[in-house]
């Protein structure tokens, strides 16, 4: 028998060493490039820089703790949309989004510089609907571009602006009162008219020193450098020249920004500039001051094509600041102001406006000036005209002779059958570009010389003149005037600033009539006619803002100024300035076209485009809108988005009564916004209140 197997015993295992104490594992830290949101109001709301109408609203963004120092309201943003990186503004930081979808992230933080603060940002918006424009658009005006070296630049210090130690208002019975309501920060709201003669830029520096000093701000907006000039050196008079900053498109980029930033910083309380000026981030506005508001200067070129007048007002209602429209005359626009009792009247005694105004006179006043010239009429510079130069250059003063055109000779025609000539390439109208007898016809929409140019109709190659311009008019007063100095300002040439007191004949174009020292002793204001026939709603008005312009730097009758209008005496418009009555004429045209319910006695709106795309939009409209036209756009009309000149574009005009404007805005933003969100390619461009909607 076999034994069992005896069981084999194992050895215990080895025992295991006491397990070593080991310190906690430390809290993940996030990795520098993952994103969380941020402790505090974690959402932005960002203005994306797309014009697109159906896009025209705010979008909810998160906030990552990384950028959530920087990420203030008003600064500069990169976000992503719709799979592109574009530019933005932070207008609000909140806790919570009323966006059920997931919110995407703040990209970059392009500058913490808070540039476009809340009473700027609604400005802004406001002026994109009353315009049916959109925000970005109106962003791109009121915002400059960035220049980071000037972000880092120390502020120089600038002192308290002084306040004047006398004025000039006492002329006007409402002046002292108008600066007492500035001192006192009171939103009073005026149409000012300026006696002929008047130092303008002086009373303006006045009014902005005098804002503030009372602690608030002021911004002046004039049409041109040249008026730029001028008023910046009045401000820095009154009020010292560390208290005044000058804002212009030709200042260059950086010094563009040094200056706008040390308005937005508070850093400066009176602004100087021309139309985008009316978007100044000047802290607790004061007065707001707009200097002839008829110059199409004012008007902005670029969508949604807001005039300064307007901005201003919206600026003036929103803020409680004062507004102050100015000029030597009055526009209708103006005229509406006093008339609704939203403004009042800052005008001179008719007294007081005899006593500094030149004497005016006009063709044919009487029977007298008829007799010693029967061809008065018809002359473009009749005896009497040839009088007041002769006398004012006797006397020593210079003398002002304005011409409404520019060039030699910019409209001509056949010599034989008076057939206007036509440019061969694309039937733009021929001119003479200077003189001599080898100087070409040239086009004046394509540039384009023709030598041998032939009439179309008779086959003549022979040209007279249908228009004469500043560079001929000045050639033949040389002529009449042998012995004189005969100096051309604007049309071409330089325009001059100023002239000496001394005897000359000074030819310039509407806008560019160089100041007199002591003033001119005459001015000759011609081819009042041709102005005046021009087919346009605003022709007599914009006439006789050029005559005033031109006739205030005249000096007063009891010192021998005279002024000289070819024009009939028998106009209204050569009646109001023969007057001296830019007031009376504002508002019987202010009465003609309420009667012929015009603007601004209506909301008007002009739409052009193509014309399945205009017939599309009015579609949109509702029935209760009255449409005017279409008619047919002149040849070479550009259209915003088209890439050539687009031809066969029509025009046609919206019209509701002024109670009903807003909706008429905004019925136009949303049929462009639902055009744009079919993606339509055809142009159509929306201009509200247009200079000219005929």
């Amino acid at each position: 028998m076999f034994a069992a197997p005896r069981p084999v015993e194992k050895p215990d295992p080895p025992a295991k060493p006491a397990p070593t104490p080991t310190k906690p594992a430390p809290a993940k830290k996030p990795h520098r490039n993952e994103r969380l949101p941020a402790a505090e109001r974690p959402v932005a709301t960002v203005a994306v820089d797309v014009n697109l109408a159906h896009l025209d609203r705010t979008f909810d963004y998160q906030v990552p703790e990384q950028l959530a120092a920087d990420a203030v309201p008003g600064a500069r943003v990169r976000v992503r949309f719709a799979g592109r990186l574009v530019d933005g503004f932070v207008l609000a930081r909140e806790e919570t989004s009323e966006h059920d979808g997931r919110l995407g992230w703040l990209e970059k933080v392009v500058s913490p510089e808070p540039v476009l603060g809340p009473e700027l940002a609604g400005l802004c918006r406001a002026v994109a609907d009353r315009y049916a424009g959109t925000l970005a658009d109106v962003l791109r005006l009121a915002v400059p571009p960035r220049h980071a070296r000037v972000e880092a630049e120390t502020p120089p210090e600038r002192p308290e602006p002084r306040a004047p130690a006398q004025h000039g208002w006492g002329a006007y019975p409402r002046g002292p009162a108008l600066l007492e309501a500035l001192a006192a920060g009171r939103g009073a709201h005026a149409v000012w008219q300026a006696l002929p003669g008047e130092d303008w830029p002086a009373r303006l520096a006045e009014a902005a020193a005098t804002t503030a000093a009372g602690g608030r701000s002021a911004v002046l907006v004039v049409p041109d450098r040249r008026d730029l000039d001028r008023v910046q050196a009045a401000c820095e008079a009154v009020a010292g020249a560390d208290a005044v900053v000058a804002l212009a498109a030709d200042l260059g980029p950086a010094e563009r920004y040094r200056r706008w930033l040390a308005v937005a910083r508070g850093d400066v309380r009176i602004v100087v500039g021309t139309r985008a000026t009316a978007f100044a981030p000047v802290r607790d506005p004061g007065l707001i001051a707009v200097w002839d508001d008829g110059d199409d200067s004012h008007a902005e070129p670029r969508a949604p094509y807001p005039h300064a007048r307007d901005v201003a007002m919206t600026r003036a209602h929103r803020d409680g600041a004062a507004l102050l429209v100015a000029g030597f005359a009055r526009t209708a626009e103006a005229a509406l102001l006093v008339a609704s009792g939203w403004a009042h009247d800052v005008v001179a005694d008719r007294t007081t406006v005899r006593a500094r105004g030149p004497r005016v006179t006009a063709i044919g006043e009487d029977d007298r000036q008829l007799l010693r010239d029967p061809a008065a009429r018809a002359a473009r510079m009749p005896s009497v005209a040839f009088e007041a130069a002769r006398a004012a250059l006797t006397a020593g003063a210079p003398v002002l002779v304005q011409v409404p055109r520019r060039g030699y000779l910019p409209a001509v025609a056949c010599g034989n059958c008076r057939e206007p000539a036509r440019c061969r390439r694309c039937a733009g109208p021929l001119a003479l570009p200077s003189h001599g007898d080898a100087a070409a016809p040239t086009c004046r929409w394509c540039g384009h010389p023709d030598p041998a140019y032939r009439c179309g109709a008779c086959g003549s190659p022979r040209l007279r003149a249908l228009a004469v311009g500043s560079e001929r008019t000045a050639e033949e007063l040389g002529r009449s005037f042998p012995q004189t100095v005969v100096r051309t300002s604007g049309g071409g040439s330089a325009v001059l600033d100023h002239v000496p007191a001394s005897p000359a004949l000074v030819v310039a174009t509407p806008g560019a009539e160089p100041v007199a020292e002591g003033g001119y002793g005459a001015a000759l204001l011609l081819d009042g006619a041709v102005l005046l026939a021009r087919p346009e709603l605003r022709a007599g008005e914009e006439t006789l803002r050029r005559w005033f312009g031109a006739a205030a730097l005249v000096r007063p009758a009891p010192e021998g100024g005279r002024v000289v209008v070819m024009a009939d005496s028998s106009n209204a418009a050569v009646q109001a300035l023969v007057r001296w009555d830019p007031v009376g004429h504002a508002a019987t045209e202010l009465a003609a076209r309420t009667d012929l319910a015009l603007p601004p006695a209506m909301r008007m709106a002009a739409v052009d485009g193509p014309p399945p795309a205009v017939a599309d939009l009015l579609a949109a409209l509702p029935a209760t809108v009255e449409v005017l036209g279409p008619v047919e756009l002149p040849p070479g009309t550009k259209l915003p988005g088209a890439e050539e000149r687009t031809e066969g574009a029509e025009r046609c005009l919206v019209r509701v009564p002024r109670t009903e404007g807003r909706t008429l805005a905004r019925e136009l933003h949303a049929a462009q916004a639902v055009r744009s969100a079919r993606k339509e390619r055809e142009p159509v461009r929306v201009l509200l209140d247009p200079l000219d909607p005929l």
